[in-house]
């Protein structure tokens, strides 16, 4: 009887303990599943794809269950989860990479309609996981009225925005504004998933106080790393009045028509190496027309008129660096910074055969790179380069660059610094540098300064809180110093010919749990250079997709 006893007993606690792991699998799958880079080394396949689109607010944390969250849950129609399937770079049947799951992450954080996003094994057998993609919505209905202030000068707005029409990830907007330069009422309808795949068609349409605008585009980008062609065309035509500022005063203003169009064809190897090269060509026409309006004041001087239909070549390459970080330009939100080598370069040739007015080289690039010097320390580095050549004239040229430096001291500070510079050769009226405050001098008025070179220098020290005010916004803060100078070119300055300097505080106060998330800038700005003709401080507000 006792061996019997013994017997039993032990095949019970043989049994329990073989059965120990798949229980264990079966009640915390997230904490004994393997992870998914050790999934791919075990050559794991992907099972079943588990789309979970959760509500704004969570019903189940005590902080978010309350009548109005509740409210804001019934009344919002959840994202559809066929659009987030056709957003995800991996499919069943698929071996697991790491780098298609991170790179889908990354593609849906960029939805404006998402707060949050997880994609997670959930059960694993026989070489077959299967996924669970999770997002939460945000917000997306934004009836909102606008108001900036930025160098002295007002802007308004009102706006009925939809960022997710009826979960379709659709963005509509109808919107009346007023700026300095015009007012306007505007339509703009916007599917980045057209036709059920990765057709992104824009429609935009205005009336403007000084003219009309309107453009049209169909485009099937390169949406990922290793896509392999892309194709689109897009037209626009704006009738505008243009205008030129000297020390923030105006001199001149103008009637400017232009038409556009482009259509283009691209093809790419994908990615190979942690590279992606892709080459493009196209046709692209340009029509600008400058007419003196008898109800303005003339400028010093008209920009001709110009008639462009060029063929082009476009070059690509994009190295596979992204990384996650958080509290850089955001407050308490994950953002994924591309640190490796990005670069573009288009090259257009004009020619009087094909109906332009002269024959003319214009081309374009871009360059962008991310160094980490130091743990933690991260550079960014940018520049840009664009002109045209030929038509027996000199030649027009822009050159800009840029250096950000981010120091994080904690998880709730970080140290910001930037240094943006621009060179123009032989700019038109139109397209002079101008700085103030509506560009980055906030001590000053609008376009305070205006000329052919320009420097800034921005120098933050930025705070992020933990202050999470009715679970809808996130709040931080930052004390900065701005010194910049714009001179040279067809206005010199001489009111105010030297660099300018300014100080002050802000706060930035990030609208967490809606679509329309930006970061609302509330900055005192004070001038150090002693100009009895501004104000002694400036007074911003102003929204910004960055802190």
């Amino acid at each position: 009887m006792l061996f019997r006893i013994t017997y039993r007993l032990f095949c019970g606690v043989a049994i329990a303990c073989a059965l120990m792991p798949v229980m264990a699998n079966e009640l915390s799958p997230e904490n004994t599943l393997p992870s998914f880079a050790e999934l791919q080394a075990a050559g794991a396949v992907i099972g079943e794809i588990r789309i979970n689109v959760q509500d704004i607010f969570d019903p189940d944390d005590p902080k978010e269950h309350n009548f109005l969250f509740r409210l804001a849950n019934t009344l919002h129609i959840n994202t559809r989860p066929d659009v987030i399937r056709r957003t995800l770079l991996f499919k069943t049947g698929e071996p697991v990479s790491v780098r298609l799951i991170e790179e889908t992450e990354r593609l849906l954080r960029a939805n404006r309609y998402l707060y949050e996003v997880s994609i997670r094994p959930t059960a694993y057998h026989n070489s077959i996981v299967d996924i669970e993609v999770s997002t939460r919505d945000t917000w997306t209905l934004d009836p909102g009225v606008g108001f900036s202030r930025s160098g002295g000068s007002n802007s308004t707005g009102l706006a009925l925005k939809e960022y997710n029409l009826l979960g379709s990830g659709v963005f509509m907007s109808l919107s009346r504004s007023s700026t300095v330069d015009r007012s306007s009422r505007q339509l703009d309808i916007s599917n980045q998933h057209a036709f059920g795949g990765w057709t992104d068609i824009d429609y935009s349409y205005a009336k403007n106080s000084d003219g009309r605008r309107q453009s049209l585009s169909v485009v099937k980008p390169f949406y990922a790393l290793d896509t392999r062609w892309a194709a689109g065309a897009s037209a626009s035509q704006d009738n505008r009045v243009d205008t030129v500022y000297n020390s923030g005063i105006l001199t001149g203003q103008y009637r400017h028509q232009q038409k556009t169009a482009e259509v283009f064809g691209g093809w790419s190897d994908g990615l190979i190496d942690n590279w992606t090269r892709r080459y493009s060509v196209g046709l692209s026409y340009q029509t600008d027309t400058y007419e003196l309006d008898p109800a303005l004041l003339a400028p010093a001087q008209l920009p001709p008129d110009q008639k462009l239909l060029s063929p082009f070549v476009r070059y690509e390459v994009v190295e596979d660096g992204y990384q996650k970080f958080k509290n850089r330009d955001q407050i308490q939100r994950p953002e994924y910074v591309a640190m490796g080598f990005q670069s573009r370069v288009q090259l257009n040739r004009a020619l009087i055969g094909l109906g332009s007015t002269e024959d003319l080289w214009f081309y374009s690039s871009s360059v962008s790179n991310g160094y980490e010097i130091l743990p933690d320390q991260t550079v960014l580095v940018s520049g840009a380069l664009s002109g045209k050549h030929g038509g027996g004239r000199d030649e027009d040229q822009l050159l800009s660059a840029a250096v950000r430096y981010y120091h994080p001291q904690s998880e709730r500070a970080t140290f910001f610094a930037s240094v943006a510079g621009d060179i123009a050769h032989n700019p038109q009226s139109t397209e002079e540098l101008l700085l103030g405050g509506d560009n980055g001098l906030r001590g000053y008025p609008l376009r305070y300064q205006s000329g052919d070179k320009r420097v800034l220098l921005t120098v933050e020290q930025r705070v992020y809180s933990d202050w999470y005010p009715f679970r809808l916004f996130r709040v931080g803060g930052a004390a900065f110093y701005d010194r910049g100078r714009a001179w040279g070119g067809i206005n010199p300055n001489v009111d105010n010919p030297g660099w300018l300097n300014d100080v002050g505080v802000g706060l930035r106060i990030l609208s967490a749990r809606s679509a329309f998330g930006n970061i609302l800038h509330v900055d005192f700005a004070f001038p150090l250079n002693s100009d009895p003709k501004i104000k002694s401080f400036q007074f911003l507000v102003k929204s910004k997709v960055s802190f």
